[in-house]
């Protein structure tokens, strides 16, 4: 390689240390990396930002916020709140079918929101659960947590890698649908399972304080029943849209931002007020992450990276396929899935290229469920972790990165061993 190729690494390598290590903010990682890349040459503002095949994947940014002003909004009516009392009240204040019942909501609404959006509105609500019925509240996060990585694993909207994947492979949010959900379904029930043996010492029972919340009104919860009607009737063509891709021959991108901007004018909402509960640094992340990934293709570092994986699996399918899987699961179990993904897409497509076959497509659902599994074996694999892991801590219900890793480590390896029959039946 060129001492250009060399310096891109070097950059780039060193701006992962720093987004895996959290010894300084990710933001300000990606963004210096971003802003080193494009001083020493290995990108421009042209290659960066305007050209077709920019770094910044706008489609992925758009995307995003599209999502994220319809969930801000949604947050506005209490029907998470209601969700969570209604849970609560037909489980009978059991703390194993509260568990039960707030994960499986929170892994099929992390299948239609994307997972970060999920457990930022659900963990609030079981931390006010837990405290009314006595329960230790971290297991109930952690599960939590794992169920929306999980879910969110079964379209192409529920967890941000996998946004990225649909982005770089063409994949439609049918595809994804059609081959992730069945298996997303089989993992849900499993880690049901799990939860009963991982979690069995916060099972307390206490009848008082079960019987308080059984008095609680869940329609209470509800602030606003106009806005609640109209929220659910824009996210339901928001995500009947998203299936009929195909159809309508309209990206994903475009849905989403005119669902959002719909749904706020509708809402009668101040934009400001809205606008704050936008992840604005997270999508900032992005843009420096996808400078510096868009750098390494433009050094030709990608095409190398490229063709050593090809001689390594010796273009063998199911070989670079389990490689992938495995790979994927323990490399997104050290950082963030993200960046991960990020990095991983170009590699990825050229794999896909070179088999030139229809089969070759399941490199790309390798990649995504090793990244969207593996991101649940510690707590830094993916950015919901970290979500989860900060609201926690500002209640007062603090889980170390042990806590919440010695649960993870167990309920990814499980996953991801599943995850190989499927791909070859499914494929092979």
């Amino acid at each position: 390689m060129t001492t250009l190729a060399w310096a891109t690494v070097a950059i780039f390598t060193a701006a992962y240390i720093l987004i895996a290590t959290e010894w300084v903010h990710r933001v300000a990682a990606a963004l210096g990396g971003a802003v080193l890349m494009l001083l020493v040459g290995a990108t421009d503002a042209e290659h960066a930002f305007f050209s077709p095949d920019a770094g910044i994947d706008w489609n992925v940014i758009v995307l995003l916020i599209g999502m994220m002003l319809i969930v801000s909004v949604l947050r506005r009516t209490g029907l998470f709140e209601y969700l969570a009392i209604w849970a609560v009240k037909r489980a009978r204040g059991r703390p194993y079918p509260v568990m039960v019942i707030l994960v499986v909501i929170t892994g099929v609404a992390s299948a239609g929101l994307d997972n970060v959006t999920t457990v930022l509105l659900v963990a609030p609500v079981t931390l006010l659960v837990c405290d009314r019925l006595g329960l230790p509240a971290a297991p109930f996060l952690i599960a939590e947590v794992m169920a929306s990585n999980i879910g969110g694993t079964a379209t192409l909207i529920g967890d941000p890698p996998n946004i990225i994947i649909a982005s770089k492979s063409g994949l439609t949010f049918n595809d994804f649908l059609n081959v992730l959900a069945p298996i997303v379904i089989i993992l849900l029930i499993v880690f049901l399972a799990l939860c009963r043996w991982l979690f069995h010492n916060a099972f307390r029972y206490d009848p008082a304080k079960t019987a308080r919340i059984m008095a609680m009104r869940e329609r209470d919860a509800i602030k606003d029943p106009r806005l609640l009607t109209i929220s659910l009737a824009v996210l339901a063509l928001v995500l009947t849209a998203f299936v009929l891709h195909s159809v309508l021959h309209l990206e994903p991108a475009v849905v989403a931002i005119v669902g959002g901007l719909v749904l706020l004018a509708a809402s009668k909402l101040n934009p400001d007020e809205v606008a704050k509960d936008v992840e604005w640094h997270t999508l900032v992340f992005f843009a420096g992450l996808f400078i510096m990934v868009g750098a390494l293709v433009n050094t030709g570092v990608i095409d190398q990276l490229s063709k050593a994986a090809t001689e390594a699996t010796a273009g063998k399918l199911w070989g670079t396929t389990v490689l992938l899987l495995g790979a994927s699961a323990v490399l997104s179990a050290v950082v963030d899935n993200i960046p991960y993904v990020a990095t991983m897409s170009p590699i990825v497509a050229d794999l896909v290229r070179a088999d030139g076959t229809p089969q070759g497509n399941v490199l790309w659902w390798a990649l995504a469920l090793g990244a969207d599994l593996g991101g649940n074996a510690t707590a830094v694999g993916a950015s919901a972790n970290v979500v989860v892991l900060g609201i926690a801590e500002r209640a007062g219900q603090k889980i170390t990165f042990w806590d919440f890793t010695k649960y993870g480590l167990i309920v990814a390896a499980i996953t991801v061993a599943i995850c190989i029959p499927y791909l070859y039946l499914r494929f092979f």
